[in-house]
């Protein structure tokens, strides 16, 4: 398998200026912290998707998305959005946010620090080449959901926001992880609480057709709005009055 490489091209250009999708005094709010979970009051579940692999299940996430009038928030990787930029359209046209999640989804740890900014830069320029335009966020969120402090910095020094989640379905593990439509669902909903942050999947990994969990996201929405969540967008609920600080939780990493 060929690892994807960011362009060389990117290593000097200027640090992007963040999308209008969030306020900059709600952005400063989220600087130097995981956001694992959002402090709000109210009832709400924002839903998140990465891609990194290929587009697989993505009509079908879209179509559910739909039906139900259910906002979410993207995070593709640059090599995803180069190489499917009409999936990065359609969410876009679809009204849902696109965040930032690597150009080619390395380990940061293993990366200088130029290595990580080329990686950062790279995706945003890949998004926004592939048509991104004001669905485009300053959100970032780390490839297998690996952080630092130091590394949280950087990400906020170029003018993102990382944003994690409180639960991942595992929907990506596939069968073969000991995974079903059934175990995704009900991960998704033991994680319920006032402005939890779910993570889901769009794609298949190398080798599968399997995608949990698009087959598992109509389940979850009809049971999150059953147990009297509204689904929000992640956008508003980063900035809105009801939602001033964010909680850092440790919830168990994915590595994806």
């Amino acid at each position: 398998m060929v690892v994807p490489r960011p362009p060389a091209a990117i290593a000097g250009t200027a640090a992007p200026r963040p999308a209008a999708a969030a306020d900059q005094a709600g952005l400063r709010a989220l600087f130097g912290s995981e956001n694992r979970v959002i402090r709000t009051r109210e009832p709400v579940v924002a839903v998140t998707f990465n891609a990194a692999w290929n587009d697989a299940g993505l009509n079908r996430v879209l179509g559910e998305l739909a039906r139900r009038h259910a906002p979410a928030t993207f995070f593709l990787t640059g090599d995803f959005a180069h190489r499917y930029p009409e999936a990065v359209r359609r969410i876009a046209t679809a009204g849902h946010g696109l965040g930032n999640h690597s150009y080619s989804h390395p380990y940061f740890k293993d990366l200088t620090a130029a290595g990580r900014r080329r990686e950062v830069l790279a995706a945003d320029r890949a998004l926004r080449a592939a048509g991104a335009g004001g669905a485009l966020t300053p959100f970032f969120r780390f490839p297998y959901s690996e952080t630092s402090p130091a590394q949280i910095r950087e990400a906020n020094g170029l003018g993102f926001a990382d944003i994690e989640f409180t639960t991942d379905t595992n929907g990506w593990k596939g069968t073969e992880g000991g995974m079903t439509v059934d175990r995704a669902v009900r991960r998704a909903l033991q994680a319920l609480r006032p402005g939890a942050v779910l993570q889901m999947h769009v794609g298949a990994s190398e080798g599968r057709t399997e995608v949990i969990d698009a087959e598992a996201l109509p389940r979850i929405l009809d049971a999150i709005t059953a147990r009297g969540y509204r689904v929000v967008d992640l956008r508003s609920l980063l900035t809105s009055p009801s939602a001033p600080g964010k909680v850092v939780d440790k919830a168990p990493k994915c590595n994806r």
